[in-house]
C-alpha cells in the first residue's frame, strides 16, 4: 500500500471519528467511537501495521501524522468524556438534591429551656435544705401582692413596681412574693419555702429589662434567725448556681417587706467587672434583694413577731441565666429562636 493511499486512510480515520464522537449521544456511544477507531484491533493499529511496508523515509512522515492523529482523537474523546461526566453529574444532582439547612428526619431531641435550668438546679439545692417549692397564681389580689407585704394602697413603694392592673382590681403579680403570704397563712410557723415563677411588670426593654420575667423568692421564718443566715445561704446558692465562689457585695436597701434591708450585687460575670451594657458600665449586677422579714407581714398572716422571725430573699432568674451562661442581651432569652435555645 503506498503513502498517498495512507495518509488518505489518516485523514478519513480523523474526519470519521470526529464526526462520530461529535455525533455520540451518550458515554456508551462515545466509547463504541472510540474503540472503533483507537482500539488495539481498531483501525488505527491496522493502518499501523501497513507502515512497516514503507520505506523509511516514508514511514517516518506517516508516522509522524499517525501520531498527530491519535492524539487528536484522544484529546477530542477526553473532552468529550468530561462533557458527558458533567452532565451525568449535574442531572445526579438535581435529582438528589437536599437543603442542608433543614432539620434532619425523625424526631428532634428537646432541650430544656437555660432559665428553667437554671430553676431546677435551685429547687434542687434548697430542697435539699429542707426548703419546700412552692407556687400560687400569676394574676394576683392586691391584698397578695401589696397590702399583706407591708405595702398599703397609700405607699410610696408602689410606685417602684410599674403593674399591669385588670379591670376587676386584680393584676399581673409584679413578684412572687404573694406565694410567702400564703405559705404562711396555710403553713405557718416554722417553715421554709422559695417561690419561683413567672412575673410581670411595665418596664422599658432593653438588653437587661423585659416585662415578663422568672423570679425565685424564698423565706425562712423560725426562732433566732440572723442576717448571719441570710448570708449564708446567699453564698451557698450563688456558689451552686455559678459552681464558683462570686464576689458580692451587700448595700443597705430599701423594701417594705424587710427590715433590716439589702441589695445583693454580684460582680459582672460577663466583662468581669469592667463595664458592660448588661451591668449598665458599673461592673456589678443587682442580683437580688433580701433581708429581715418585716414584723409587720409577719403580724399580717397570723404569725407573732416576737416569738418568731425570718429572712426572705428574691433574685431574678432570668438574670441569672444570663450571668451564668454569658448571655449579654435578655431579650434573646423571650425569642422563641431555637438556634439560641438549643445551645444551652
Amino acid at each position: 500500500m503506498t503513502e498517498a493511499a495512507l495518509n488518505a486512510q489518516l485523514e478519513e480515520l480523523r474526519r470519521a471519528t470526529l464526526a462520530g464522537f461529535a455525533s455520540a449521544v451518550s458515554l456508551e456511544e462515545l466509547e463504541s467511537t472510540r474503540v472503533e477507531a483507537l482500539g488495539r484491533k481498531g483501525t488505527l493499529a491496522q493502518i499501523s501495521k501497513n507502515l512497516a511496508k514503507l520505506l523509511p523515509e516514508e514511514r517516518a512522515r506517516l508516522g509522524k501524522l499517525l501520531n498527530a492523529v491519535k492524539q487528536d482523537l484522544e484529546q477530542e474523546y477526553a473532552s468529550k468524556q468530561r462533557r458527558f461526566e458533567q452532565a451525568a453529574l449535574a442531572e445526579r444532582l438535581s435529582r438528589e438534591w437536599i437543603d442542608v439547612s433543614l432539620p434532619a428526619p425523625g424526631l428532634r431531641p428537646g432541650s430544656l429551656h437555660p432559665v428553667t435550668q437554671v430553676q431546677q438546679e435551685i429547687e434542687d439545692l434548697f430542697t435539699s435544705l429542707g426548703f419546700a417549692v412552692l407556687e400560687g397564681p400569676e394574676v394576683e389580689t392586691e391584698e397578695h401582692n401589696f397590702d399583706a407585704l407591708n405595702i398599703p394602697p397609700t405607699h410610696p413603694a408602689r410606685d417602684m413596681q410599674d403593674t399591669f392592673w385588670l379591670a376587676n382590681g386584680h393584676l399581673l403579680r409584679t413578684h412572687t412574693s404573694p406565694v410567702q403570704v400564703r405559705g404562711m397563712r396555710k403553713f405557718g410557723p416554722p417553715l421554709r419555702l422559695i417561690a419561683p415563677g413567672r412575673t410581670f411588670r411595665n418596664e422599658e426593654v432593653d438588653a437587661s429589662h423585659e416585662h415578663t420575667f422568672y423570679q425565685l423568692e424564698g423565706m425562712m421564718v423560725d426562732r433566732d434567725v440572723s442576717v448571719a443566715n441570710l448570708i449564708y445561704f446567699m453564698r451557698t446558692l450563688l456558689a451552686s448556681v455559678f459552681k464558683r465562689e462570686v464576689m458580692l457585695r451587700l448595700r443597705p436597701g430599701y423594701f417594705p417587706f424587710v427590715e433590716p434591708g439589702f441589695e445583693l450585687d454580684i460582680r459582672c460575670l460577663i466583662c468581669d467587672g469592667s463595664g458592660c451594657a448588661v451591668c449598665k458600665q458599673s461592673g456589678w449586677v443587682e442580683l437580688l434583694p433580701c433581708g429581715l422579714v418585716h414584723p409587720n407581714v409577719l403580724r399580717m398572716s397570723d404569725i407573732d413577731p416576737d416569738e418568731w422571725g425570718g429572712f426572705a430573699f428574691g433574685l431574678g432568674l432570668t438574670r441569672l441565666a444570663m450571668m451564668r451562661y454569658g448571655i449579654d442581651d435578655i431579650r434573646l432569652l423571650q425569642s422563641g429562636d431555637l438556634r439560641f435555645l438549643t445551645q444551652f
